[in-house]
């Protein structure tokens, strides 16, 4: 109990007769490491459409994406991580169930070596890319999905470390979201010898949430109503288009052999029913 109201009083203060939300989040992995950049913009924007006071900063120390989830069930160091759902995650932790990227998470290209688009050309079918060997975290969801549909995973710990399992041919290649890609291959600390691959994609069922910790529900009812509010009135949208059409045009996924895979950890409370929670090419006209 006396956890419980400690727990209360990091999250909520009271100025006079107004209380200010503290939101701490997990801190990147480095200065040029531009993967919370969206999510934290969503979240304040969440937050606004609430009209509540707040604050919104990153824990004092980098956390890898594991010890995040788990401060977090400790209620320690920080109260919001988002990630990707499954069903072991949804258990241990209170989801927000409105994918914050709409889906795209799931929808995968291809980081290689940049002397192996050759050996690319010859994967037609799905038991042709299975044969080849991908990158992953070791704790990610992603990586028990390659595996569910018969992948043999290389995995490691640490983010950076991805890429250079991928240089040191530990790999064939490893797949990253289309929303992800773009930033890392224009990077510099993890571009060096890469390249995305020009004609194939991967694409499975997946959602990105905010989780909250389980006794957090005024704080996840919070975020829920801010994200609602800015699904109905647009600026959710917005944002989104804002921040993916160019990523989206580059990726030319129209164009591309995508490969559908199978996904059987999404929870079946994923809100698959509400279409404008989704991505959808034929809908959502990202040229207007």
């Amino acid at each position: 109990m006396v956890k419980l109201i400690f727990g209360l009083a990091l999250l909520v203060t009271f100025t006079g007769q107004a209380a200010t939300w503290r939101l701490t989040y997990p801190r990147a992995m480095s200065e040029s490491d531009q993967r919370s950049i969206y999510p934290v913009k969503l979240l304040a924007l969440a937050l606004e459409k609430t009209g509540v006071r707040y604050s919104l900063k990153p824990s004092e120390r980098i956390m890898l994406q594991n010890k995040a989830l788990k401060r977090l069930m400790d209620s320690r160091d920080v109260n919001v991580v988002w990630s990707v759902t499954d069903k072991q995650r949804e258990q241990q932790l209170l989801p927000i169930r409105i994918p914050i990227y709409k889906g795209l998470i799931g929808w995968r290209l291809l980081l290689i070596r940049d002397d192996m688009p050759a050996r690319f050309k010859y994967v037609q079918k799905l038991e042709h890319l299975i044969k080849l060997i991908p990158i992953q975290g070791r704790d990610w969801p992603d990586t028990k999905i390659l595996q569910a549909n018969g992948f043999n995973v290389t995995v490691d710990n640490a983010y950076g470390n991805l890429f250079n399992l991928l240089r040191r041919a530990q790999g064939d290649f490893f797949p990253r979201s289309v929303v992800e890609v773009w930033d890392e291959i224009d990077n510099p600390a993890y571009n060096m010898d890469l390249m995305v691959e020009q004609e194939i994609a991967i694409r499975y069922p997946e959602a990105m949430y905010f989780f909250v910790n389980k006794k957090s529900r005024p704080l996840a009812s919070l975020i829920e109503k801010g994200l609602e509010i800015a699904i109905a009135d647009g600026s959710f949208e917005q944002l989104f288009v804002q921040t993916f059409q160019g990523k989206l045009d580059r990726a030319n996924m129209p164009n591309r052999h995508i490969f559908e895979l199978e996904n059987s950890f999404l929870p079946t409370a994923t809100p698959l029913e509400r279409k404008e929670l989704w991505y959808d090419p034929d809908v959502l006209k990202l040229d207007q």
